[in-house]
């Protein structure tokens, strides 16, 4: 895992993290908005209100690590779903 740039997430965690380590975990789903729906019925929070594009060009958002045991967990739709 490398950063983006100085000021990227990545560049920060590796700052407080200097051993490196874990610092999400990436689950793909085929429909994003449906995983959405159905997290946020179980009272689970998102760090952004709607989904972004990420790295790889599908639509991802992140949860809150509080309501995930501590894990930053990113759902990604699956590529498939976007015709990747």
């Amino acid at each position: 895992l490398s950063p983006l740039g100085q000021g990227s997430p990545v560049a920060k965690f590796l700052e407080k993290n200097k051993n490196g380590g874990l610092h999400h975990v990436c689950i793909e789903v085929d429909n994003l908005g449906e995983a959405i729906r159905g997290i946020k019925k179980k009272n689970l929070r998102f760090l952004a209100p709607e989904p972004k594009i990420g790295a790889c060009g599908v639509p991802i958002i992140f949860m809150n690590p509080k309501d995930a045991s501590g894990v930053l967990t990113e759902l990604e739709e699956s590529h498939d779903a976007e015709g990747h």
